[in-house]
Protein backbone atom coordinates (compact mmCIF):
# COMPACT_ATOMS: atom_id res chain seq x y z
CA UNK A 1 0.00 0.00 0.00
CA UNK A 2 1.51 3.33 -0.80
CA UNK A 3 1.26 5.94 2.24
CA UNK A 4 2.25 8.55 0.35
CA UNK A 5 -0.37 11.31 -0.52
CA UNK A 6 -0.83 14.95 -0.51
CA UNK A 7 1.53 16.92 1.64
CA UNK A 8 -0.49 19.51 3.56
CA UNK A 9 1.11 22.61 4.39
CA UNK A 10 -0.44 24.65 7.55
CA UNK A 11 -1.61 28.37 6.79
CA UNK A 12 0.85 29.29 8.99
CA UNK A 13 3.53 27.79 7.39
CA UNK A 14 2.47 29.30 3.87
CA UNK A 15 2.52 32.36 5.06
CA UNK A 16 6.05 32.16 6.43
CA UNK A 17 7.47 30.58 3.37
CA UNK A 18 6.02 33.86 1.42
CA UNK A 19 7.50 36.18 3.94
CA UNK A 20 10.83 34.87 4.12
CA UNK A 21 11.16 34.56 0.08
CA UNK A 22 9.88 38.34 0.08
CA UNK A 23 12.97 39.25 2.12
CA UNK A 24 14.94 37.10 0.51
CA UNK A 25 14.22 38.95 -2.73
CA UNK A 26 14.62 42.73 -1.55
CA UNK A 27 17.50 42.25 0.41
CA UNK A 28 19.58 42.19 -2.81
CA UNK A 29 18.38 45.70 -3.87
CA UNK A 30 18.80 47.40 -0.48
CA UNK A 31 22.16 45.99 0.30
CA UNK A 32 23.01 47.82 -3.72
CA UNK A 33 21.05 51.13 -2.64
CA UNK A 34 23.08 50.79 0.87
CA UNK A 35 26.31 50.77 -0.63
CA UNK A 36 25.52 53.64 -3.14
CA UNK A 37 24.77 55.91 -0.15
CA UNK A 38 27.95 54.69 1.65
CA UNK A 39 30.08 55.34 -1.53
CA UNK A 40 28.19 58.72 -2.20
CA UNK A 41 28.86 59.93 1.73
CA UNK A 42 32.24 58.90 1.95
CA UNK A 43 33.04 60.64 -1.75
CA UNK A 44 30.88 63.77 -0.58
CA UNK A 45 32.84 63.89 3.28
CA UNK A 46 36.22 64.65 1.25
CA UNK A 47 38.02 67.46 1.90
CA UNK A 48 38.93 70.08 0.21
CA UNK A 49 41.78 72.84 0.59
CA UNK A 50 41.30 76.07 -0.13
CA UNK A 51 43.16 79.01 -0.12
CA UNK A 52 41.78 83.05 0.22
CA UNK A 53 43.24 86.36 1.16
CA UNK A 54 41.19 87.03 4.71
CA UNK A 55 41.66 90.54 6.43
CA UNK A 56 44.47 91.07 4.19
CA UNK A 57 46.20 87.75 5.70
CA UNK A 58 46.03 84.43 3.21
CA UNK A 59 44.63 81.62 4.88
CA UNK A 60 44.64 78.09 4.34
CA UNK A 61 41.99 75.48 5.39
CA UNK A 62 40.32 71.96 4.65
CA UNK A 63 37.33 71.77 4.04
CA UNK A 64 34.49 69.46 3.37
CA UNK A 65 33.16 70.87 0.22
CA UNK A 66 29.81 71.64 1.20
CA UNK A 67 30.97 73.91 3.81
CA UNK A 68 29.60 77.93 3.63
CA UNK A 69 32.09 80.60 4.29
CA UNK A 70 30.34 81.86 6.69
CA UNK A 71 30.74 78.51 8.47
CA UNK A 72 34.73 78.27 7.40
CA UNK A 73 35.16 82.08 8.72
CA UNK A 74 33.40 80.73 12.48
CA UNK A 75 34.45 77.35 12.67
CA UNK A 76 37.80 77.35 10.82
CA UNK A 77 39.32 80.67 11.09
CA UNK A 78 37.83 81.61 14.50
CA UNK A 79 36.28 84.64 13.15
CA UNK A 80 33.04 84.96 15.30
CA UNK A 81 32.30 88.58 14.44
CA UNK A 82 30.88 87.54 11.13
CA UNK A 83 27.22 86.03 12.32
CA UNK A 84 24.89 83.37 11.88
CA UNK A 85 21.36 84.79 12.27
CA UNK A 86 18.94 83.34 9.65
CA UNK A 87 21.27 80.86 8.11
CA UNK A 88 18.91 81.65 5.00
CA UNK A 89 20.37 84.91 3.38
CA UNK A 90 17.60 86.69 4.79
CA UNK A 91 18.27 88.48 7.85
CA UNK A 92 22.11 90.14 6.67
CA UNK A 93 24.03 89.02 9.90
CA UNK A 94 26.17 87.67 8.29
CA UNK A 95 27.59 90.05 5.43
CA UNK A 96 30.89 89.74 4.56
CA UNK A 97 32.90 91.93 1.67
CA UNK A 98 34.28 89.54 -0.88
CA UNK A 99 36.71 90.94 -3.26
CA UNK A 100 34.56 94.39 -3.04
CA UNK A 101 31.43 93.52 -2.78
CA UNK A 102 29.56 92.75 0.34
CA UNK A 103 27.42 89.24 -0.15
CA UNK A 104 25.70 86.89 2.47
CA UNK A 105 28.51 84.47 3.69
CA UNK A 106 25.63 81.56 4.47
CA UNK A 107 24.58 81.44 0.91
CA UNK A 108 28.35 81.05 -0.60
CA UNK A 109 30.19 77.95 -0.36
CA UNK A 110 33.83 78.65 0.74
CA UNK A 111 35.41 76.24 -2.03
CA UNK A 112 33.89 78.70 -4.76
CA UNK A 113 36.40 81.18 -3.35
CA UNK A 114 39.75 79.86 -4.02
CA UNK A 115 41.91 83.28 -4.03
CA UNK A 116 39.46 85.64 -2.98
CA UNK A 117 40.01 88.49 -0.79
CA UNK A 118 37.66 89.01 2.30
CA UNK A 119 36.87 91.53 4.54
CA UNK A 120 34.89 90.86 7.56
CA UNK A 121 33.92 93.07 10.34
CA UNK A 122 37.32 92.11 12.47
CA UNK A 123 39.63 93.54 9.55
CA UNK A 124 37.67 96.81 9.15
CA UNK A 125 38.68 98.64 12.19
CA UNK A 126 40.46 97.95 15.85
CA UNK A 127 39.08 99.04 19.37
CA UNK A 128 42.15 101.78 18.76
CA UNK A 129 41.42 102.94 15.15
CA UNK A 130 37.93 102.52 14.48
CA UNK A 131 36.67 102.09 11.19
CA UNK A 132 34.61 105.00 10.35
CA UNK A 133 31.26 103.56 10.41
CA UNK A 134 32.08 101.77 13.53
CA UNK A 135 32.89 104.91 15.19
CA UNK A 136 29.45 107.00 14.30
CA UNK A 137 27.40 103.92 15.29
CA UNK A 138 28.83 104.03 18.76
CA UNK A 139 28.15 107.53 18.47
CA UNK A 140 24.39 107.31 17.14
CA UNK A 141 23.87 103.99 19.55
CA UNK A 142 23.03 102.45 15.67
CA UNK A 143 22.55 99.01 17.71
CA UNK A 144 20.96 97.69 20.70
CA UNK A 145 21.74 94.06 21.46
CA UNK A 146 24.62 94.31 18.33
CA UNK A 147 23.99 91.00 17.32
CA UNK A 148 23.37 92.67 13.57
CA UNK A 149 26.24 95.13 13.68
CA UNK A 150 28.76 93.22 12.18
CA UNK A 151 26.59 92.58 9.27
CA UNK A 152 24.63 96.21 9.20
CA UNK A 153 28.83 97.66 9.61
CA UNK A 154 29.84 95.56 6.81
CA UNK A 155 26.69 95.61 4.32
CA UNK A 156 27.14 99.81 5.09
CA UNK A 157 30.36 99.71 3.77
CA UNK A 158 29.81 98.06 0.66
CA UNK A 159 26.61 100.14 0.47
CA UNK A 160 28.58 103.17 0.27
CA UNK A 161 31.32 101.49 -2.48
CA UNK A 162 27.92 101.02 -4.80
CA UNK A 163 26.71 104.29 -5.09
CA UNK A 164 30.41 105.61 -5.51
CA UNK A 165 30.44 103.40 -8.60
CA UNK A 166 27.43 104.54 -9.73
CA UNK A 167 25.53 101.32 -9.21
CA UNK A 168 21.66 102.48 -9.49
CA UNK A 169 19.06 100.79 -6.71
CA UNK A 170 15.09 100.69 -6.79
CA UNK A 171 14.82 104.17 -5.49
CA UNK A 172 17.11 105.52 -8.47
CA UNK A 173 15.58 108.59 -9.79
CA UNK A 174 17.38 108.07 -13.10
CA UNK A 175 19.72 105.36 -14.50
CA UNK A 176 21.75 107.59 -16.17
CA UNK A 177 22.45 110.04 -13.34
CA UNK A 178 25.27 108.59 -10.24
CA UNK A 179 23.17 107.94 -7.47
CA UNK A 180 23.10 110.36 -4.63
CA UNK A 181 23.57 109.04 -0.85
CA UNK A 182 20.17 110.26 0.59
CA UNK A 183 17.96 108.69 3.66
CA UNK A 184 16.00 106.88 0.66
CA UNK A 185 18.89 105.53 -1.48
CA UNK A 186 20.26 104.11 2.02
CA UNK A 187 17.22 102.48 3.67
CA UNK A 188 16.56 100.81 0.08
CA UNK A 189 20.37 99.85 0.19
CA UNK A 190 20.31 98.43 3.76
CA UNK A 191 16.69 96.92 3.58
CA UNK A 192 18.66 93.22 3.62
CA UNK A 193 19.99 93.90 6.92
CA UNK A 194 17.74 93.29 9.56
CA UNK A 195 17.73 95.09 12.94
CA UNK A 196 15.02 92.67 15.25
CA UNK A 197 15.74 95.78 18.11
CA UNK A 198 14.30 98.44 15.63
CA UNK A 199 17.19 100.68 15.63
CA UNK A 200 16.98 101.63 11.81
CA UNK A 201 16.62 105.35 12.28
CA UNK A 202 19.93 105.37 14.35
CA UNK A 203 21.63 103.32 11.74
CA UNK A 204 20.66 105.70 8.75
CA UNK A 205 21.86 108.43 10.75
CA UNK A 206 25.45 107.28 11.20
CA UNK A 207 25.32 106.23 7.97
CA UNK A 208 24.84 110.14 7.14
CA UNK A 209 27.25 111.48 9.16
CA UNK A 210 30.25 109.49 7.69
CA UNK A 211 28.71 110.24 3.71
CA UNK A 212 28.65 114.03 5.06
CA UNK A 213 31.73 113.34 6.24
CA UNK A 214 33.60 112.51 3.10
CA UNK A 215 31.44 115.05 0.98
Amino acid sequence: MDDSGPVRISRRKLLLGGAMSATALAATPLASASQANSAEDTESSSSSAVAFQVNGELREIEVDPRTTLLDALREHLKLTGTKKGCDHGQCGACTVILDGRRVNACLTLAVMHQGSSITTIEGLGTPDRLHPLQAAFVKHDGYQCGYCTPGQICSAVGMLGEIRQGIPSHVSKDLQVRPEPTSDEIRERMSGNICRCGAYSNIVEAIVEVVGRRA
